[in-house]
């Protein structure tokens, strides 16, 4: 397969546009790579892993997850990925970073440190928020959840949030309100659920089937984010 790549000022590092945005001007002259089929998306990621030791993303948080489930997988955590979004999302500020113009900046010229990299058992990483949601058109989620060895909720809650910390432990969990702000977080390494039936939702992508388990924990290893 041919990739487009254009820009050699800096071959240490590429830029992973998807799905047809626009460069940032700061991030003018250096390698791009454009991601536009979902389907060939990995073989593309994982061709750039192989070639350089720092990645731009430019996309959403589900983009940036992506690119750290194929580092994951391929066992590349040490590539340094940077991320710009145009606007704030949960991811930006999970990790405190700058959106736009100030974004392409801080991913281009920041330097790497390690964070914890949060993962499912799936294997699929979360970059900005998880949920665990009821299912069949019922209002309630019935189960147990804990963070740790402390009690999240036992019976029933309307859905669970499930979001990265920049610091160890690594995540925090909560119940959001009819109004949706949650009043008490609690952290640790591990959010697990229990549950006749639940839908879980990573960086606002759906999955596929019910599941009666699920569990979101801090990997073995650190990423390491451009900021």
């Amino acid at each position: 397969m041919l990739y487009a790549i254009n820009g050699t000022t800096n071959p240490e590092t590429a830029v992973l546009v998807f799905a047809g945005r626009a460069l940032p001007r700061p991030l003018r002259g250096l390698a791009t790579v454009p991601i536009d089929d979902a389907a060939a998306g990995a073989e593309t990621i994982d061709w750039a892993i192989g070639r350089h030791s720092r990645l731009v993303v430019v996309g959403g948080d589900p983009d940036l997850a992506r690119v750290l489930t194929r580092l994951l997988r391929t066992e590349r955590l040490d590539v340094e990925v940077g991320y710009v979004s145009l606007r704030r999302t949960p991811a930006t500020r999970a990790y405190r970073l700058s959106a736009g113009w100030w974004g392409a900046r801080q991913a281009r010229r920041g330097t790497a440190r390690a964070v914890p990299l949060i993962r499912d058992d799936a294997g699929t990483a979360l970059v900005g928020v998880g949920r665990w949601l009821p299912v069949d058109g019922a209002e309630v989620l019935r189960g147990e959840g804990i963070v740790d060895d402390a009690a999240l909720f036992d019976g029933e809650v309307a859905e669970v949030l499930i979001e990265p910390i920049p610091t160890a432990p690594g995540l925090r969990a909560g119940i959001p309100s009819r109004r949706g702000r949650v009043r008490r977080w609690v952290s640790g390494r591990a959010a697990q659920l229990g549950t006749a039936g639940a839908l879980v939702v990573r960086d606002g992508l759906y999955g596929a089937r019910t599941v009666k388990r699920s569990t979101f924990y801090r990997h073995i290893e650190d990423w390491l984010l451009v900021g």
